[in-house]
């Protein structure tokens, strides 16, 4: 079959700064080179047509009532894009769309968002409409906020949208401003470990952890002038932290010093001193399991065996936890025997294999004339 275009998105792995961006937080994400390709062309009529390439599955969206697809398995997310699309003001028209997603699903490194995002590009240039990567990944995000009820924050769709090949991303989730930062890692590359639990973001306690920080906020805000968690710096968490419940102050010192972890790893790799970040990578996986408790034994022993591993100087759990990925920074020429070694000690740890991918920081969108 012949179309128009061909439109990516990116996953992303976050390198450091984990369940922050929700609290107004900095994030270092990265978009990865496992993406959501679109292949989209105009059909004349006022339907959406999906398929897709994993499954036999055909869906045809109604342009005049896209509220009505929530519930669906597959192309709620689509169903929602072209809605948020349209409620911003933007001519939506009729089109075939055909999805190929190499994003593993439930890994946690954000097959939604490359979903969201991709969608979003093909209904845009389809329409021949100009709208800005910040533009789209904010409507990716309420797409998935209002129509598939998944509390996110904007990290992934921002990263999947405005992923740049060879940096990561500082992004203020707060004022959604960016730098890009480099991220080449000479000697060293980030290997991707899926404990193959597959995590979901509406089950796995994300509102929880949400309404907890939300109570240390308004707690710390009688004796602060903030208006994020993220604004409160170290030392004044260790001044007021008495004034909150042991499991709110567990899950607040997390935040804080998560925020602050991830301004130290820009200085580090801006510096070239990836043994501090892989240091931090490790700080932020130990505060992941004991302070915030989102990590689980799947993780723990995946992160575990990558840091135990002699040529491997970091690893942490990446993406909203329970299952999913670790993100490790590992010497190239021991990658093959990392994987054997890591491997071997997860299956042993809890009885089934996990899967390896190593990616590089990608472009996030890309469109191709057909």
């Amino acid at each position: 079959m012949n179309y128009d275009f061909k439109v990516s998105a990116a996953g992303r792995v976050n390198i450091i700064g984990e369940h922050v961006d929700y609290c107004g937080g900095k994030v270092f994400p990265a978009a990865l080179s496992l993406k959501n390709t679109v292949y989209v062309r105009a059909n004349g009529t006022d339907k959406i047509n999906l398929s897709w390439t994993t499954t036999d599955a055909k869906v045809s969206l109604d342009i005049s009532r896209l509220e009505d697809y929530a519930d669906l398995k597959y192309g709620n997310y689509q169903a929602g894009c072209a809605l948020m699309w349209k409620n911003a003001g933007h001519k939506l028209i009729g089109c075939d769309m055909l999805h190929d997603c190499t994003v593993p699903f439930g890994s946690g490194l954000s097959s939604s968002a490359a979903i969201e995002v991709s969608t979003l590009a093909a209904l845009a240039v389809i329409a021949n409409e100009k709208i800005d990567k910040k533009e789209k990944a904010l409507l990716a995000q309420k797409a998935e906020r209002e129509y598939a009820k998944v509390n996110c924050g904007i990290m992934d769709q921002y990263a999947s949208a405005n992923g740049l090949k060879d940096h990561a991303i500082l992004l203020d989730c707060k004022k959604i401003e960016h730098e890009y930062v480099p991220f080449m890692l000479g000697d060293y590359e980030l290997i991707l470990s899926n404990c193959n639990k597959p995590h979901n973001l509406v089950t796995s306690k994300y509102n929880e952890r949400r309404a907890e920080t939300e109570e240390a906020l308004e707690t710390l805000k009688k004796v602060l002038d903030v208006g994020c968690l993220a604004e409160v710096s170290p030392e004044q968490f260790e001044e007021h932290k008495g004034l909150l419940s042991s499991k709110v102050r567990d899950r607040a010192e997390h935040v804080v010093y998560e925020c602050a972890r991830v301004l130290e790893a820009v200085e580090a790799m801006k510096k070239g001193n990836l043994t501090r970040l892989g240091e931090l990578l490790n700080l932020s996986h130990a505060s992941l399991r004991d302070k915030y408790e989102v990590t689980g034994r799947e993780l723990d022993a995946l992160a575990e065996a990558a840091q135990n591993y002699k040529d491997c100087l970091g690893s942490r759990m990446t993406g909203a936890g329970f299952g999913g990925c670790t993100v490790s920074i590992v010497k190239k020429s021991a990658a093959e025997d990392f994987k054997k070694v890591v491997g071997e000690a997860y299956e042993k740890a809890v009885g089934y294999g996990c899967t390896f991918y190593e990616a590089e920081p990608s472009d996030g969108i890309i469109i191709e004339k057909l």
